[in-house]
């Protein structure tokens, strides 16, 4: 039986955006809507798979969705239509940026400090952070002193310390042990419900992890006779009874999505 929910109001709408680089048509006609989900009796964001085959444009689209590209043509727009704009959003590239000639500890004060939410609590949620991505012993060293991994970590945490209503994450699990993988995508899921408008949208060539979590996939691919890359294919996990759930990955159901997502790629 499907979860109790409703979508309310438009959280994130991307209307008609293309982009092209003279003759290059890289995006046409991206179209699509999050929506607030409210669930009974608790707090729900929104997570959203962005998939599709390397090369084929989501780079481009992950930086017009954060405000750090423009589009040629179509808009991006949050909230009450406000268009969006660079810094509207938290986002994690897979460069793990960081500050080279600041600790650890000192990049994340930093971000933690332009939060108003977390006045007076800011060196708390460090450790908390820091406890749950396994970065304790790390906090005193220096960016280039750590391993990919763990500047990956340290800049989710950096941008979930900001607290932005919106997450943009690009390959967030890759380069991660299976320990550390189940912490990151427990805390993804934590992040998620932490706020009603919270919202995370993951680009991922790991389908089953991020679909796992994920209560929309949106699939970019080309289509026969058309340039350029569009949303091919939309689909709806919470219609599925596929979003929500402990130990999905095991349920034919999600395997089978999972499956047919890799056919249209």
């Amino acid at each position: 039986m499907m979860t109790a929910h409703i979508k309310d109001k438009t959280l994130l709408q991307a209307n008609n955006v293309s982009l092209r680089y003279g003759d290059n048509i890289i995006l046409r006609d991206i179209n699509f809507c999050i929506k607030d989900i409210i669930r009974p009796d608790m707090q729900q964001g929104q997570v959203i798979s962005l998939i599709g085959r390397s090369g084929i444009g989501k780079t481009q689209l992950f930086k017009i969705l954060s405000g750090l590209q423009q589009p040629t043509g179509g808009s991006v727009t949050i909230h009450d239509g406000q268009t969006v704009r660079a810094g509207d959003m938290g986002v994690i590239f897979q460069n793990y940026y960081l500050f080279e000639w600041r600790t650890v500890y000192q990049s994340l004060m930093l971000a933690a400090q332009k939060n108003n939410a977390l006045k007076g609590n800011e060196a708390a949620m460090i450790e908390h952070y820091a406890k749950a991505f396994h970065l304790e012993a790390e906090l005193k060293k220096y960016p280039q002193q750590l391993s990919g991994g763990q500047r990956q970590r340290a800049s989710i945490i950096q941008q979930l310390l900001k607290g932005s209503d919106f997450l943009l994450l690009d390959e967030p699990f890759s380069g991660l042990d299976v320990c550390v993988l189940d912490n990151v995508t427990d805390l993804l899921l934590q992040v998620s419900v932490s706020d009603e408008l919270k919202t995370l949208i993951i680009v991922s060539h790991d389908i089953t992890t991020s679909v796992a979590i994920s209560d929309t996939v949106l699939i970019m691919g080309n289509e026969a006779g058309k340039p350029g890359a569009t949303i091919k294919k939309e689909i709806d996990l919470v219609e599925r009874d596929l979003a929500w759930k402990k130990d999905i990955k095991k349920e034919k159901a999600f395997i089978d999505t999972v499956e047919e997502i890799k056919a249209c790629l």
